[in-house]
């Protein structure tokens, strides 16, 4: 089970979630360029980009919703084919977020538990990804550029790292979408 101050702590620092205040100068684009961002928020060692809520459907923002499920509050659920994350809450509600998943043939289904958790995590690709793309870098040190975002929650099965990730995202246009090679993207 993934407690819920874990996620609220990973989603939060997520690009997508982290459309709070703006705290320096917004990103600059050429004439007729949209911007996905509309400023930075302070972490270490990198400024986290904010999202313009502008360009996002209200729909993948964090909400309160009903919520059915039997599962305990803290958990986490990801409704793949609907592309949202449930946090589940105590009172029959949880807190949805728009998520992107996996692309057909990436996707996973079953119960995992977060084996580790990181701030600024690096990145490399699987044995699979370089064989669909060769030409994909072999490592990619954490940070603005990386594809894992400012946060990653490393899935686990009997005390073994799966490959699945629930992590920011560096391209929030993709969030609500089939992209992805094997993780949950908010």
């Amino acid at each position: 089970m993934i407690s819920r101050r874990i996620l609220l702590g990973a989603l939060a620092s997520a690009p997508l979630a982290a459309c709070n205040t703006v705290t320096s100068r917004p990103t600059v684009m050429a004439e007729g360029e949209r911007s996905w961002y509309a400023g930075y928020i302070s972490d270490d060692p990198y400024p986290v980009p904010l999202v313009d809520r502008r360009y996002i459907s209200p729909d993948e923002f964090g909400q309160l919703v009903p919520y059915q499920g039997g599962e305990r509050p803290g958990t986490i659920v990801v409704n793949i084919d609907e592309r949202f994350l449930y946090l589940v809450q105590s009172g029959s509600t949880a807190i949805r977020y728009g998520v992107g998943v996996g692309r057909r043939g990436f996707a996973w289904k079953g119960t995992a538990y977060v084996g580790r958790k990181a701030a600024w995590p690096d990145w490399g690709p699987t044995a699979t990804m370089v064989s669909l793309k060769p030409d994909l870098p072999r490592f990619q040190k954490g940070g603005v550029d990386n594809p894992l975002g400012a946060r990653a929650l490393y899935l686990y099965q009997n005390g073994r790292d799966i490959l699945f990730r629930i992590h920011g995202t560096n391209e929030p246009w993709t969030i609500g979408q089939q992209v992805s090679s094997g993780a949950f993207a908010c």
